[in-house]
């Protein structure tokens, strides 16, 4: 029997075959994962959930209390790619444990913390750990599964975000009911000091390159995307000076990127990759279904309170279907996505997603809970067979060794739609007085033209 075989049914990493792993080191490792996963998207959502006690315990109004949730977002973004640089040269399993130690310091400073600039800068270093995390999250689970396999690997992982999603405000809504708000970061230490002594134990070695740092690529792709992000925020709401001025600043250091790494080995943000349709489609697919995805979470629980006259409690419930449809449909779709193209499933998601979508906007004043929650639930299962077949589409269009460029671009279209997805809402409630469903319409046609372009490589590609 060759060595490779024994190695595999040892369950060790075969770094020659990238056979994954097997048996009980699988699910060791894919548990650290998913652990360290579920902590940065479980903090995220909860600390939407406590913005107004934060903002009432602080004496900050609500327009700046916002910025608790826009560091942490901005920090993420604007940091995977640089991260996911480095998670390639030191190792993506170092670059995760870094960033789950990262994360449980920046906790304990955000619990602590007793003025909203102190709050909002902690948050900002989270951002940063749970961009260690993510930036390499998918590269493991490339090494964690065999080839044959890797759709599992990345619908269970999909799950698992659904599920932190899900979780996530009503957690936080019980920390609240019991405790005050720093407790929604305390409550961080037990998971984070599990999943870095799981990390340690569990995460396979991975291949490292031996490219140097890019320090001034890095520094310009921060500059890049934060430049951008509160430039676009500050038209958004009005600010048109500011706005314009750092909209340009971010436009000026994307040029001056871009520039700069034309023919690089392996540049801070992956252009080589890019170049690579199958790549691109996929990525720009996963972009166009986040942005209309925000455009229905962040907007929606509007809608339910100006238009369907639903209390807090109730918003609640009504929005919790599509979290349960996004981690059903990404459980059930692993099944099929190592066997069907992403053009195919993808396309289907979309597609239910979009028709899920026009219910909604197409509901009567009166409707029931019943009537919104099988919409939302068909919305929401449309997104979770979407998403696993697109993610594991841009994973296998990566050659070997650009695992941790892929992992990035494909977190950086997820926070990237979600950013502007969330930038649309407040643009359109600053333009209309009563956007709520207008916002519903603008996700619909956004999902209608994802569906096109993922049908399209169907022709395009193959």
């Amino acid at each position: 029997m060759k060595a490779a075989t024994v190695n595999s049914l040892r369950g060790e990493y075969d770094p020659q075959r990238h056979a994954g792993l097997y048996g009980a080191r699988r699910v060791k490792a894919m548990s650290a994962v998913l652990l360290s996963l579920m902590l940065s998207i479980l903090d995220y959502a909860i600390a939407n959930v406590a913005l107004p006690s934060i903002a009432q315990d602080l004496h900050a109004p609500s327009s700046r209390a916002i910025w608790v949730v826009n560091a942490y977002q901005l920090a993420n973004l604007s940091c995977l790619l640089p991260l996911a640089a480095m998670g390639a040269r030191f190792g993506f399993a170092r670059m995760s444990q870094f960033g789950i130690l990262l994360f449980l310091i920046a906790s304990v400073a955000c619990a602590l913390s007793h003025t909203l600039l102190e709050l909002t800068l902690a948050r900002a270093l989270q951002g940063v750990g749970g961009a260690c995390i993510m930036s390499v999250n998918i590269a493991l689970v490339r090494f964690i599964y065999p080839h044959e396999e890797l759709g599992r690997g990345i619908a269970l992982n999909g799950l698992f975000i659904g599920i932190g999603v899900a979780l996530g405000p009503s957690l936080g809504s019980l920390v609240l009911s019991v405790a005050d708000w720093p407790w929604i970061f305390w409550i961080n230490l037990p998971l984070a000091v599990a999943a870095m002594i799981l990390a340690h134990l569990a995460l396979p070695e991975t291949p490292r390159n031996n490219v140097a740092i890019d320090t001034i690529g890095s520094l310009l792709t921060v500059a890049s995307f934060s430049l951008c992000g509160v430039g676009l925020d500050s038209l958004m709401h009005a600010d048109m000076i500011p706005g314009i001025g750092l909209t340009g600043g971010g436009i000026i250091s994307w040029v001056l990127l871009l520039r700069y790494q034309r023919g690089r080995r392996e540049p801070t943000v992956p252009v080589d990759l890019l170049a690579r349709r199958p790549f691109l489609l996929a990525c720009m697919v996963g972009f166009m279904g986040f942005v209309s995805s925000n455009l229905y979470i962040v907007a929606m629980p509007f809608t339910l309170a100006s238009a369907f006259h639903r209390g807090p409690s109730m918003i609640g419930l009504l929005i919790a279907p599509w979290a349960v449809g996004v981690a059903t449909m990404s459980f059930v779709v692993g099944r099929f996505a190592d066997r069907f193209p992403a053009a195919v499933l993808s396309s289907i998601g979309m597609g239910i997603t979009a028709f899920g979508f026009m219910l909604l906007f197409m509901l009567n004043m009166d409707a029931s809970n019943l009537d919104i929650a099988w919409r939302t639930l068909l919305a929401g299962m449309g997104f979770g067979l979407f998403q696993p077949p697109n993610n594991r589409a841009i994973m296998v269009a990566a050659p070997a060794g650009r695992e941790g460029g892929a992992s990035g671009m494909l977190s950086v279209a997820r926070l990237a739609g979600q950013t502007l997805g969330a930038l649309l809402v407040a643009g359109l409630f600053t333009v209309f007085p009563h956007p709520a469903f207008i916002c519903l319409g603008c996700a619909m046609v956004v999902s209608i033209v994802g569906c096109a372009l993922s049908a399209s490589r169907k022709y395009l590609v193959d």
